[in-house]
């Protein structure tokens, strides 16, 4: 009888430490899980916007005149200077019309000269009453005359002095000068519509770029509530191969007209452009940060999964050590983290290291992310278990 009671409580003694081996080998087995503490921050939200080139400035030599174009002065293609002869248009009807405009103010003097004298002379004879007072009056009239017929000649001088200059063609600006589009000896006339070339000065160069209304409208809200500041006016260029342009820009303004045909807003840019890498219409990519998100969180890219329905979740390290799954709202990233606006708060600690097969309630031994990991075999109790 003793002897079976005393079997009894070795046989219960060593089920005992059993079980303790047992259960402790489950938790040297937990899985050993990297974390980082979220923390809030600034962010950017950067702006990513289809956009094309404009040159700074833009003129088109049109003729003022008509007349046969003699000379072509430029080279096509070539960069030219403010004030610099383009074209010769034939000048021979307008050097005729100066020389016959000043003829006619000459003759105009002569006759106002001529009545002024009449009038002065008229003046003692009509107080005296040597003569009749209409006379007088006829003549001081004719004087006044004489005067405006000078004044007039002398405007059609000038008229005729500026159409002649007009027959020389120079560039009202400074820049790149295209192709001709009218040879020497082609008939042009100040009412064409067709320029005789183009002008366009390309540096520094204008970007417009086109936000949508709606966009712009909600950005404007948010800043207005105090959910996000306003960012910085420098821009960023990637041109159409994809390379990064090498200087940054500066917004200039936005429109206030919405385009009805497409509901988006015209946004300018200044660029410098000492290279002449950018040239007018070309499509380009706008980037810059219009806005700053002052409660944000960046996790690293690492710990984001996506379920099936495209939503995306985190694993928490929580309180007793076993992991937490969490759905959470990150919907754009900055270089290699995620920006995530929802469903996490400050000082929770997001595992970013040995997510594979976690579980939600899964033990874990939750670890700073930047601790050394251990890589080996499994503990021997877990091979054990496993064998």
């Amino acid at each position: 009888m003793w002897l079976t009671g005393a079997l009894s409580a070795a046989t219960l003694a060593l089920g005992a430490c059993a079980n303790k081996d047992e259960q402790g080998g489950r938790d040297r087995g937990a899985p050993q899980v990297g974390y980082v503490v979220a923390a809030v921050g600034a962010v950017p939200v950067t702006t990513e916007l289809g956009a094309r080139t404009v040159a700074f400035e833009t003129s088109e030599i049109r003729p003022q005149v008509s007349g046969l174009i003699r000379r072509r002065l430029f080279t096509e293609g070539g960069l030219v200077r403010a004030g610099q002869p383009l074209y010769q248009i034939d000048a021979s009807l307008y050097q005729a019309a100066v020389d016959q405009a000043a003829a006619n103010l000459a003759s105009a003097r002569a006759s106002a000269q001529a009545a002024e004298e009449k009038a002065r002379r008229f003046a003692p004879l009509a107080k005296m009453q040597a003569i009749a007072e209409q006379d007088y009056t006829d003549a001081l009239a004719q004087a006044r005359v004489a005067r405006a017929a000078v004044a007039q000649n002398a405007a059609m001088l000038e008229t005729a002095r500026i159409n002649l200059r007009y027959t020389n063609l120079s560039a009202p600006i400074s820049g790149r000068i295209g192709r001709s589009l009218a040879t020497p000896g082609a008939l042009v006339s100040a009412s064409q519509a067709t320029p005789l070339a183009v002008i366009q000065q390309t540096d520094p160069m204008y970007v417009d770029m086109q936000q949508s209304s709606a966009e712009l409208t909600t950005l404007r809200q948010a800043i207005a509530s105090g959910g996000t500041t306003a960012g910085s006016t420098s821009v960023r260029l990637r041109l159409e191969d994809g390379s990064a342009y090498g200087f940054a820009g500066t917004v200039q303004f936005s429109e206030i007209t919405v385009n009805e045909a497409t509901g988006t807003v015209t946004l300018r840019a200044r660029f410098p452009n000492p290279q002449g890498l950018l040239l007018p219409g070309m499509f380009v990519t706008a980037l810059f940060e219009q806005a700053v998100n002052p409660a944000a969180i960046l996790i690293p890219q690492a710990a984001v999964q996506r379920d099936f329905d495209g939503s995306a979740f985190v694993y928490l390290a929580g309180k007793d050590n076993k992991a937490v799954r969490r759905k959470v709202t990150a919907a754009r990233t900055v270089g290699p983290n995620w920006v995530v606006t929802d469903g996490l708060k400050a000082g929770e600690h997001v595992i970013t290291q040995g997510l594979a097969n976690l579980k939600q309630g899964a033990p874990i031994r939750p670890v700073p992310a930047a601790s050394a990991q251990r890589v080996g075999p499994p503990p021997a109790g877990q091979t054990a278990k496993g064998k």
